[in-house]
């Protein structure tokens, strides 16, 4: 069922972040706020195909 999945940012384009999720449960891509090293704040990654 869980799926193992990468979170990316486009405005920094780092994909620094594996994941899993269930399907079933969010369908639709996943949202995060994570820490970016180069921005060295808090910024939104996204799941990544």
């Amino acid at each position: 069922m869980r799926k193992n999945i990468v979170l990316g940012n486009a405005q920094t384009r780092e994909r620094l972040y594996l994941t899993s999720k269930n399907t079933r449960n969010t369908p639709e891509r996943l949202k995060l706020l994570k820490y970016s090293p180069k921005l060295k704040k808090k910024i939104w990654f996204t799941e990544v195909k």
